[in-house]
């Protein structure tokens, strides 16, 4: 088991490698510097040296903030090998950039002992179920041109490493959806920090599979969100300061046991928090 672990372990610095010899390739262009990971999960956030009209990333529009040369974007968990960067300046200029995007492996988890009523939910809280998703996707569509996005992550808590973005769960013999989030194992009430600056957006304490929720806008698009906890120390609404105290280690929602699901998102596809890390 050691030994698997130290190979997989080996597999993600060499694919962590790898995309920073495909950063350099990505990124020649006169005019736009295109930074961060090109990788599954990777955030990506582009700087250009002349006003921006309009930009996509496969035909998907890439909001460009009021000053005309900041923007982001981020590749999904499936995300093919290539990818293309469509950018028109207001001088009437375009440029199109090829990019190659570094390919994951994803493990499996099984997961048994999950209370039967998340792996397959009762009739009676399918409607509660659809509302949470709806409020969860509502705080994640707004676009605000916050740049806390620039800056250096901190570690929103401290704890051991207990999940990984990307990969399989399987519940009771169950295959459900890929896990999205960086899994931080601590004991309850643990402190969990900003790990930028933003704008809270999202506050509940009891959604049906992810208990004590909470999403903060980072702007352009970018939030992260932090799930299962057992207290929140802030509401929708609150700007919220780098290092402060928003929440708590809990166990609530689909666990079993307490710890942190912190995930990063870019409005509605979902990056990896762990790539954001030194």
């Amino acid at each position: 088991m050691r030994n698997k672990t130290l190979i997989n372990r080996a597999i993600f610095i060499i694919s962590l490698l790898f995309t920073f010899a495909v950063n350099a390739v990505n990124t020649q262009s006169q005019d736009v510097t295109l930074s961060g990971d090109f990788i599954q999960g990777g955030l990506i956030v582009g700087n250009a040296t002349k006003a921006v009209e309009k930009a996509s990333i496969d035909g998907v529009k890439v909001p460009i903030h009021p000053n005309s040369k900041l923007f982001a974007f981020g590749f999904g968990r499936d995300a093919k090998a290539k990818s293309v960067f469509k950018i028109s300046y207001k001088d009437g200029t375009q440029e199109q950039l090829n990019l190659d995007i570094a390919q994951r492996e994803y493990k499996v988890d099984k997961v048994n002992g999950v209370e039967s009523k998340y792996v397959s939910p009762p009739e009676s809280v399918l409607q509660r179920i659809r509302n949470d998703s709806a409020i969860v996707k509502q705080a994640r569509a707004g676009l605000s041109f916050r740049t806390d996005f620039t800056g250096d992550v901190v570690k929103p808590a401290q704890g051991r490493l207990s999940g990984v973005y990307g990969s399989q769960r399987v519940f009771n013999g169950v295959p459900k959806r890929p896990h999205f989030g960086m899994d931080i194992a601590a004991k309850t009430g643990t402190k969990v920090i900003a790990p930028w600056s933003g704008k809270v957006m999202l506050a509940e304490h009891d959604l049906y599979y992810s208990g004590g929720t909470l999403i903060v806008d980072h702007g352009m698009g970018i939030t992260t969100t932090y799930i299962h906890l057992s207290a929140l120390h802030v509401k929708a609404g609150d700007v919220v300061e780098q290092g402060q105290l928003v929440a708590e280690i809990g166990a609530t929602g689909r666990v079993t046991g307490p710890h942190l699901d912190w995930r990063l998102n870019w409005f509605n596809r979902r990056l990896d928090p762990q790539l954001l890390l030194p």
